[in-house]
């Protein structure tokens, strides 16, 4: 019972901390400078990073009462106040909650003062969001690497997490402004969403080289490559194995979203006929979604596995 409630706590976590960040990310690279669309979307977005950031914060503060639980071996209903004193002062693990807290207070001042600092804000909630989903690399096996090697892990993780969020946070942007309405998706709304596709191309293939290249660099150090076949008998490889499959899925429907439906969805928003081409894309989206959500769950799972 406890495993699955570790496990849920750090797949709750991951996917909040990459949605924060991977949101506020968005409308930096993809919009155009000075639009009216910038503000209108971004103003969008910041209602579900307001959520996001309470969300983190209460199951990051979860998830250190679970650890200090299982550290001292007692029910999480059980652990005293000198025991997370203990945890927060004497670990790197609780350094790096208080760092996630601090971060995630800041985005949420952010997020909620949004409409009166537009600029200010956005910028504020990325920062913050790339620093509170970094301290994730403290608690999982880069946590436990030591000395140079240690850092290298730690460095890769985070980058590693940096650019998946910025994918996944893209993800969630496309099926909040393809969202299907009652009486159809504004032409504008359309003829938007295509261009951010377009835009998004060259930033979602500089991620998937950064997830490929530290992903190579965190298989390395923590099974050894000479060892991928024999770590494939155990859960952990088999694991990963799942993981890289469906990673392979995402990069086959982000090829044909970028190279056929995009196009498509283009060509539909001119000519005022863009329903079919829209519903297309979107289930092309929502699949990957669903891969990115399975793939985070996996990670929240095997990330409790010795390898």
């Amino acid at each position: 019972m406890t495993d699955l409630l570790v496990i849920g706590i750090r797949f709750a976590l991951y996917a909040a901390l990459m949605l924060l960040t991977g949101l506020a990310a968005f409308p930096l690279y993809t919009f155009r400078r000075g639009a009216r669309e910038n503000r209108l979307l971004a103003a969008m977005f910041v209602r579900f990073q307001r959520w996001l950031c309470g969300l983190g914060l209460l199951v990051s503060t979860a998830g250190l009462v679970v650890l200090t639980a299982t550290m001292h071996g007692v029910a999480p209903a059980s652990v005293a106040p000198e025991m997370l004193r203990t945890m927060l002062v004497e670990t790197d693990v609780g350094a790096a909650w208080l760092v996630r807290t601090v971060a995630l207070l800041v985005a949420a001042i952010a997020a909620w003062s949004f409409t009166r600092r537009r600029r200010i804000a956005a910028t504020m909630l990325a920062v913050a969001g790339v620093a509170a989903l970094t301290t994730l690399a403290w608690s999982g096996h880069a946590g436990a690497t030591e000395g140079l090697t240690g850092t290298v892990h730690r460095i890769s993780d985070a980058l590693h997490m940096i650019a998946a969020a910025i994918w996944l946070g893209a993800i969630a942007a496309f099926l909040i402004l393809l969202r299907p309405r009652r009486h159809g998706l504004p032409p504008k709304r359309i003829a938007l969403a295509a261009r951010s596709l377009d835009r998004f191309g060259r930033v979602g293939t500089i991620c998937v080289l950064v997830i490929t290249a530290t992903g190579l660099v965190n298989a390395q150090l923590i099974l050894g490559l000479e060892n991928a076949g024999r770590s494939i008998a155990s859960t952990y490889g088999q694991l990963l194995l799942i993981k890289l499959l469906l990673f392979g899925a995402m990069l086959a429907l982000a090829a044909a979203n970028r190279w056929r439906l995009t196009p498509a969805l283009t060509a539909a928003s001119i000519d005022a006929d863009s329903s079919r081409a829209a519903a297309a894309i979107r289930r092309s989206i929502a699949a990957e979604a669903a891969a990115a959500g399975t793939i985070l769950a996996l990670v929240a799972w095997f990330g409790t596995l010795e390898p």
